[in-house]
């Protein structure tokens, strides 16, 4: 079987000639046209609106999207132009989620508000929204009407679950929420990485092919559990991975953000009461208060309280049942080699070490 790594980079290769095209001005009526003395401001515009798109990160939605569409019989290049639209979603969605967050980098260099300011960064993913809306409008031509409206109907209600997630995650952020169960970590985890991770481009890529409603239900199933799964490993790599030396990628960056995570729960919910105080007292710090050998005594803490072995067994429990539906329900997406390429892509998403 083919390394998923192999298969991303030739995916986004592919996906990026689409987006790149759309990285410069449109052509404005001629009564808007830019005068030469403001040619510095527009060149710098487009620099910054460029930062994330031209860093490039794993493509991994774009591909799912793709190869869940070839799966089920459509020609990679119908699908191309939504791909290239997903892959736009999320680097505008990053912007904003950096400035949030106040993360200090983003694919091995800065977040785009530390190099630039929180102005121009707001400005520049809102850029890249309007960006995203005319490369799936431009599927015209390429999908039928019926389905370009499926498509951006599915947009809106992904996009519209996952800032839901975001707010409520930052809700409780702001708020200091003190307690919380695994019920609620499911419900952040469910907008923010399930739907537009995993269920989100496969229903996308579903709908492009021609999905009955059963079918798209049943992304919706899988996706759920794939991006929960997705979620937990990511959460436990923060904590335990080296990211294969990446460049950029701070250890521990839930700890220092105060990230409302199934494992921070679980420790909360086995620490003494004077430990429990001393946590939450941590956990309302920013960033800059906190120091590395507090975030290194919660990591301790996790450990030794078994709250990162708890968040594991709970991603193997939920990745037997996503191997199971992909073997029986999902038996739809049967085109080769889509088929083995996605089953690649979900031990990556499982076994990932980044």
């Amino acid at each position: 079987m083919e390394k998923f790594e192999d298969i991303l980079a030739i995916k986004r290769q592919k996906v990026w000639s689409v987006v790149e095209p759309y990285l410069n001005d449109p052509n404005y009526p001629s009564s808007f046209d830019i005068p030469d003395k403001y040619k510095t401001i527009q060149f710098k515009h487009w620099n910054i609106v460029r930062e994330y798109p031209e860093r490039k990160g794993k493509y991994i939605r774009p591909t799912l999207l793709l190869l869940t569409a070839e799966g089920m019989g459509t020609k990679e290049e119908i699908a191309l132009q939504t791909a290239a639209a997903m892959q736009t979603s999320e680097d505008w969605l990053l912007i904003h989620d950096d400035l949030e967050d106040d993360s200090e980098f983003r694919r091995g260099k800065l977040t785009l508000h530390k190099m630039h300011g929180e102005k121009l960064a707001i400005n520049a993913g809102d850029a890249l929204h309007i960006i995203m809306w005319k490369i799936l409008l431009d599927n015209r031509g390429i999908l039928a009407d019926k389905i370009l409206w499926n498509v951006v109907n599915e947009f809106y209600t992904m996009l519209s679950r996952t800032v839901l997630g975001q707010g409520g995650e930052i809700m409780w952020s702001v708020n200091q929420k003190k307690t919380w169960n695994d019920e609620d970590w499911f419900f952040i985890a469910d907008g923010k990485t399930s739907y537009y991770t995993i269920a989100g481009p496969m229903r996308l890529g579903a709908i492009i092919a021609g999905a009955t409603q059963h079918q798209l239900n049943l992304l919706s199933k899988f996706g759920k559990l794939l991006g929960r799964c997705y979620q937990l490993v990511d959460d436990v790599l923060d904590l335990t991975g080296d990211f294969k030396g990446l460049k950029g990628k701070i250890q521990f960056n839930d700890i220092y953000e105060s990230k409302r995570t199934l494992i921070l729960s679980h420790l909360l919910r086995n620490l003494p009461k004077r430990e429990v105080k001393r946590v939450r007292s941590f956990l309302s710090k920013s960033r800059n208060e906190k120091t590395k050998s507090e975030v290194l005594c919660i990591v301790d803490m996790m450990k030794e309280h078994g709250s990162i072995e708890y968040a594991r067994k709970i991603s193997k429990k939920i990745m037997g049942e996503v191997m199971n539906m992909f073997n029986g329900e999902l038996k739809f997406i049967s085109k080769q080699p889509a088929r083995d390429h996605l089953e690649a892509g979900i031990s990556f998403i499982l076994n990932r070490e980044y």
